[in-house]
């Protein structure tokens, strides 16, 4: 009878754990739907910023954000010597940077086209780092395909920056079209759902690069991120099921490895806070343009 029992105890374990992994990553990948349902943060939200401005970097600095700005120093100055391979043409953050950056055109408006060719790269950066990614590129990559539609489409000369975007749905009633109509989303509410996911990516690469040697881990990092940019607009089965998706995450070394192949950790560290830095100058410019348009809670 002893030896019975002690064989069904982990068949008995198994049959409990198996559905509740299940319920777990469906649960995320219903999530992706909800990002549509919930409210997209104010302008000021992450960074004390008011309303209406091009920038969300405040005035004057706190001391965690002085603290900030000495780690950045350190590690790029790390970057001086020598340009990493992975910055460069054909390594993964030098690809990814180089669209985004591009976007951001003198006239302080955001070029779309190169705005979702950099997002193509974030999200071939992203979606080896386990499941907790999984659920947000894909939706990302749907946002991606809607956007280039109209960036391509008949009326691709009203969708070549984000300003002619939103000044030509608002001047056809497109933004007037509540959301759950069963009709197409405007290109400006689908901006805005890859906007929030720019935010949460932005925060979790630069807590990585910059957290303390020794410190917290990568899902830990990670995990506050999505604590910060996205968990308050998630209910609270959602939270749960991505708080367990948080502790499969890779490790701060492996995605070091993925970022930056073949560089010493500092280098690697110094490479992804400047990805970071490029990703949060894109999410400024593109809040503030979203701000002054009063667009930023349509979804």
């Amino acid at each position: 009878m002893g030896v019975t029992l002690r064989s069904r105890a982990p068949r008995f374990r198994l049959v409990h754990v198996i559905p509740l992994t299940i319920l777990a990553l469906l649960l995320l990948y219903l999530s992706a739907r909800s990002l549509r349902e919930w409210p997209l943060p104010s302008p000021g939200e992450f960074s004390g910023c008011e309303s209406g401005v091009q920038s969300c970097t405040p005035k004057g600095l706190l001391p965690f954000q002085k603290l900030r700005l000495q780690q950045e120093s350190g590690l790029r100055e790390s970057l001086e010597r020598e340009e990493p391979p992975c910055l460069g043409p054909q390594g993964m953050l030098g690809r990814m940077m180089r669209p985004f950056r591009a976007s951001l055109n003198p006239e302080g408006d955001v070029e779309l086209s190169q705005y979702l060719a950099g997002w193509r790269q974030l999200v071939r950066f992203l979606t080896p780092l386990g499941s907790i990614f999984t659920f947000a590129t894909s939706e990302a990559s749907a946002k991606i395909k809607a956007l280039e539609t109209r960036v391509r489409g008949l009326h691709a000369a009203h969708y070549t920056s984000l300003a002619a975007m939103m000044e030509w749905e608002r001047r056809t009633g497109l933004l007037d079209e509540a959301p759950g109509t069963g009709l197409p989303d405007s290109g400006s509410r689908t901006m805005l759902l890859l906007h929030r996911a720019l935010r949460w990516s932005q925060l979790c690469l630069h807590r990585v690069a910059t957290g303390t040697l020794g410190g917290a881990e990568a899902g830990v990092q990670c995990s506050d991120a999505y604590g910060t940019a996205l968990a308050p607009h998630h209910p609270w089965l959602i939270r749960q099921a991505a708080r367990l998706a948080f502790l499969a995450f890779p490790g701060r070394d492996r995605l070091l490895e993925l970022a930056c192949p073949g560089t010493r950790e500092m280098e690697a560290r110094a490479a992804l806070a400047l990805a970071a830095g490029t990703l949060e100058d894109v999410y400024n410019r593109t809040q503030g343009l979203l701000a002054e348009n009063r667009l930023l809670h349509r979804a």
